[in-house]
């Protein structure tokens, strides 16, 4: 679920290139990131090794900088599930393991010095979730009344999403939020029409509580089956509203409801098996007053108008029996403003809700996703609602033998929260795939590493697209992207991965790769203007060639491939997502469509060549 300010974004005027990573688009955001990340307390999930093992020792890594007048750390932990708690190197519950000063740097873009702290957690002997704390402060007399800062200080999502909405109704000729306060204390607003950020280098006015991190030792691994997964993206209002059914007669703008059911996708079954895939990813099936679901009123039902718990049951069988796996779409950082509980949570300050969501001075007086009113975040760092949304994924686990998970906005609750998600989740099923949408830079996805199985490869999804699509780069940068990128993330003594020209055209190759870590590919999906449209506004390529050597190499590659419905027949659209996200949710195309034609018939048998070839 991409970040609504995509409709702000600025323009070039010859073309509208992708607006993929909202709050890290522009030099001064990337910039305000930076210096975020450098100027408080800060760990940011920074362990090694990466996955936890038993019997190994922990290495715990963190940076100080010139908004935190420290010189003493200490890590705080527990391994039965209690909070830790400590102050200034005392520990009241559980262990502590202090930090060593390591090497100091000079970063001329916060004018400052950064210092490195590390600090090791003895090797753990049994399996457990470990919960941890870090606390900085200083050892001056002068110093002895200053709380102790706790990392994430800072805290950088809050920070930069503020800072990016700030910069982006700038731009725009309404604004949209008169005020807001930025996690170091810097007042901003959008009344004028600078582009200015706050200034990162306010003083703290005061420490952060802090962020009680988890991961699991040892680390989930990840279900062998994943690595070979080719998942087919069902938008379900979009994709077919069931045999002998019409779609609505009055849905004309792609906001209403088009009439696509979860007994569509069953009368389908055979066409999707037949394409060559193996998994069968359905967006959100939850009661909704949306199109999209992704603002539930209930996690443990169904939308009536897509189907109901018996429907989903012949759906998901019926998929087993076709050698097919089903993931839902799970958005655990927000609902819906009409959900039950915000409902009584918002009227009744004594609500038992209350503390399940963040109530705050803000124009809406709440915290939502991007500021969205309709889409309030859920407080994951209390005990009972983070209880409470991890039985949710467990029920249709339970219930209904679901395979897995794509995890909407999965950077919203954080990594720690995926370390008790997962853990619960293979608790009922160790082949329960869990994977996020997480919108992000490839040093931030490594936090997620051994908390949650896998992500949607963004950096990937990016050069594809600028290759393929809007031919902004040749197939030779994009290999040495590819190259540096799987480099990046450690694993190439086990992974190489070529791109070559040839009389057939360009190919990929690679050798098998297991990193318990699992990237997914994609060229398009529901959030981003489709391939066959950019090819179209670039206006220098054919969009059925172009398409073809895209999905060639997509499906050459190691990564999990992703495919988006319609995709297989040339689907586009006629409006850009600029002007909404729902542009590119167009009704997929059949045989008996008057739009169907021999092209889309010819190209679709081309591409189901592509993905059996994968398969084999």
């Amino acid at each position: 679920m991409h970040n609504p300010l995509y409709r702000n974004q600025p323009t070039k005027t010859d073309k509208i290139l992708d607006f993929i990573f909202g709050t890290l688009s522009t030099d001064p955001l990337k910039l305000y990131r930076h210096r975020l990340l450098r100027r408080g307390v800060v760990h940011q999930h920074r362990i090694q090794p990466q996955l936890p093992q038993l019997n190994k020792a922990i290495t715990l890594s963190a940076t100080t900088g010139p908004a935190a007048a420290v010189d003493a750390l200490a890590c705080y932990y527990t391994i039965d599930g209690s909070d830790p708690i400590g102050s200034r190197d005392t520990v009241s519950n559980g262990r502590i393991a202090l930090f060593e000063r390591g090497q100091t740097v000079w970063d001329t873009l916060i004018w400052g010095y950064v210092t490195h702290w590390h600090a090791t957690i003895p090797a753990l002997t049994k399996d457990v979730l470990l919960r941890y704390l870090i606390g900085a402060w200083s050892t001056e007399e002068s110093a002895t009344e200053q709380p102790e800062i706790f990392a994430d200080y800072p805290h950088e999502k809050r920070s930069l999403e503020l800072a990016a909405m700030r910069h982006f109704l700038s731009l725009a000729e309404t604004p949209r939020i008169t005020s807001q306060t930025d996690e170091m204390g810097q007042n901003f607003s959008a009344d004028s029409n600078e582009q200015a950020l706050p200034d990162v280098g306010a003083q703290i006015v005061e420490p952060a509580d802090g962020t009680i991190f988890a991961l699991n030792v040892p680390a989930r691994p990840v279900p062998k089956w994943a690595y070979d997964a080719i998942i087919y993206h069902i938008f379900v209002d979009r994709f077919y509203p069931g045999d002998g059914a019409t779609w609505h007669e009055n849905a004309d703008d792609l906001m209403d409801i088009f009439g696509g059911t979860l007994q569509g996708v069953i009368d389908k079954l055979d066409y999707v098996a037949a394409l060559g895939v193996n998994t069968i990813w359905l967006s959100p099936i939850f009661p909704s007053p949306s199109s999209h679901g992704y603002d539930a009123t209930d996690f443990r039902s169904i939308e009536p108008r897509l189907g109901d718990e018996k429907i989903l049951r012949t759906l998901v069988d019926g998929a087993h029996e076709r050698g097919l796996r089903v993931v839902l779409d799970l958005a655990c950082n927000h609902l819906s403003n009409e959900h039950p509980y915000f409902v009584d949570a918002f009227a009744n300050p004594n609500s038992s809700y209350r503390g399940w969501f963040t109530f705050d001075d803000s124009e809406i007086g709440y915290r939502a996703f991007f500021g969205v009113k309709t889409l309030p975040e859920i407080n994951l760092e209390n005990p009972a609602a983070r209880e409470w949304m991890i039985e949710n994924a467990r029920y249709w686990i339970r219930e209904f033998e679901i395979d897995g998970y794509r995890l909407d906005h999965a950077n919203g609750p954080g990594p720690d929260f995926w370390s008790y998600f997962n853990r619960a989740c293979k608790e009922l099923d160790p082949n329960c795939f869990c994977f996020g949408e997480i919108i992000d830079t490839p040093d931030m996805l490594q936090s997620f590493v051994g908390r949650l199985d896998g992500v949607l490869d963004f950096q990937i999804n990016e050069a594809l697209r600028k290759t393929f699509g809007w031919e902004e780069q040749n197939v030779d940068e994009l290999a040495h992207f590819l190259a540096v990128h799987e480099h990046f993330y450690a694993y190439p003594e086990k992974f190489r991965t070529t791109f070559q020209k040839t009389e057939m055209g360009q190919n990929f190759s690679g050798e098998r790769n297991l990193p318990e870590f699992v990237r997914l590919a994609f060229i398009d999906n529901h959030d981003m203007n489709r391939f066959c449209s950019i090819v179209a506004k670039n206006g220098t390529a054919d969009e059925r060639t172009a398409l073809l050597a895209a999905l060639n190499g997509l499906l050459k590659m190691p990564n999990p491939p992703v495919i988006y419905y319609g995709t297989e027949i040339g689907l586009s659209q006629s409006a850009d997502v600029g002007e909404g996200l729902h542009a590119n949710r167009v009704p997929m195309r059949w045989e008996d469509d008057r739009n169907f034609c021999l092209d889309n018939l010819s190209l679709l048998e081309e591409v189901k060549a592509l993905i059996w070839a994968r398969g084999k």
